[in-house]
């Protein structure tokens, strides 16, 4: 598990997930936007969530490998996710892309949110065969 608290955590996760994707030997273009979406995600827990855990795992499944990235955090929570995942939504005056483009950049995305408890989004990415 990895803690996400400062910038240079948000830094060490995404360099953390570009060596496991890679000794997964996942293709560059996967390999690239899983990365993309978990350095968002990082940053999200970071900034929305007042920092959180990563938790990344190999997993198996019909057969075939992938990596599933869990962030978890005890933020303020997200209290309409649906608003939250569309382009342009932003309670911190980015271009909003966050939520919504990492979840257009993996195979899989789950999101479940508290208000004033906290949030949790797992991402899986699947190696092509």
């Amino acid at each position: 598990m990895l803690e996400i608290r400062s910038a240079d955590q948000v830094n060490l996760a995404r360099k953390t997930v570009q060596d496991w994707a890679t000794r997964l030997a996942f293709g560059t273009l996967d390999r690239t936007k899983f990365v993309t979406a978990a350095s968002e995600l990082a940053r999200n827990t970071l900034v929305h969530g007042r920092g959180g855990t990563l938790t990344i795992s190999e997993i198996e499944r019909d057969g075939r490998t992938g990596i599933k990235l869990v962030f978890e955090d005890t933020g303020p929570g997200i209290p309409d996710i649906e608003k939250a995942l569309q382009d342009g939504f932003s309670t911190a005056r980015s271009m909003g892309l966050g939520l919504g483009g990492a979840r257009r950049l993996v195979n899989e995305f789950e999101i479940s949110s508290t208000v004033d408890v906290g949030t949790k989004v797992s991402i899986i990415q699947w190696k092509r065969r």
